[in-house]
């Protein structure tokens, strides 16, 4: 292990130390996780396990009959949105149900407050579901998930040093006033200013929470997906993707990506083509409302 690499390990460990006691899921979604995880586990377990929280029952009705899934009729209980939705999908909307509260903090600098992180974090999830239903991958639960914690690195520097963060987003941020001008390069500001970049306090809060490696990878590699082995790579490019879909968008935050283009061996690899790119760009706004509206 290089001096660099065990410095980094060691920066990223003491944050995630440090912010434990307030970057933590709620008892009862690491319940769910591990439930979920546990393959004997049955939807009466999953149902039981809910019903002890009437405030995230509330909530996965919300989304459960949401614009964004679309099914039939009002979906009254736990049991039949767990019969309809899968354990898996159900697990998902908890995390996310209880990811937003994380998200909580104000006006950091003029160009940065958590809640335009959220904004990105729901436009990137909404954009990535889309890429899994166009590519029919049976991912779409786990895509939206992936494309709203892929930032989450970017909370734990916020939480753990908020004036080394506002260090970094000064040397990337555009001039007030220039918002044509293209970001500074996050990833090496980062790099100067903590000694390791969001990717690498993300993978390393995946870890923590025991989430799934497929979110590990796509936190941990969301800006450079080609370098994951071919087999771990999918998702991480789908989130690449959207993630360049939702900083074009007028709201939310943009600062990691200088550029907008999607490189041609990461199209390849979804086996996307530039049409299909515009096309859910033309979709996405639309669909972000209907995200919002239930996570809002």
């Amino acid at each position: 292990m290089g001096v660099d690499t065990a410095t980094k390990d060691q920066v990223v460990a003491a944050a995630i130390r440090e912010i434990s006691h307030i970057a933590t899921l709620p008892e009862i979604t690491l319940k769910i996780i591990q439930l979920v995880e546990d393959p004997t586990s049955t939807a009466q377990d999953l149902n039981n396990v809910i019903a002890k929280d009437p405030a995230l029952c509330t909530r996965i009705l919300k989304v459960v009959n949401s614009a964004f899934y679309g099914l039939p009729g009002q979906i009254g209980s736990i049991n039949r949105a767990i019969v309809l939705l899968g354990l898996n999908a159900v697990k998902n909307i908890a995390i996310a149900a209880s990811l937003s509260k994380l998200f909580k903090g104000g006006q950091l600098t003029p160009g940065f407050s958590a809640r335009d992180l959220w904004l990105h974090s729901i436009t990137a999830a909404t954009a990535t579901k889309m890429i899994a239903d166009k590519l029919k991958l049976g991912l779409s639960d786990e895509s939206f998930l992936a494309g709203l914690i892929h930032d989450i690195g970017i909370m734990v520097q916020m939480q753990f040093d908020r004036n080394k963060l506002v260090e970094v987003l000064d040397k990337v941020s555009p001039p007030p006033g220039q918002t044509d001008v293209a970001p500074g390069d996050m990833m090496a500001a980062e790099q100067a200013v903590f000694g390791a970049t969001h990717q690498d306090f993300g993978a390393a809060l995946c870890e923590k929470w025991k989430f799934p490696k497929s979110f590990f990878h796509v936190c941990g590699y969301h800006h450079r997906p080609m370098e994951l082995p071919a087999d771990h790579r999918t998702l991480a490019c789908m989130v690449y993707v959207a993630d360049r879909l939702a900083a074009e968008m007028s709201e939310g935050f943009r600062l990691d990506v200088q550029s907008t283009n999607i490189p041609a061996e990461i199209l390849e690899h979804l086996n996307l083509e530039p049409s299909d790119v515009d096309e859910l760009k033309q979709r996405l706004p639309e669909m972000v409302e209907d995200a919002k509206a239930m996570l809002g």
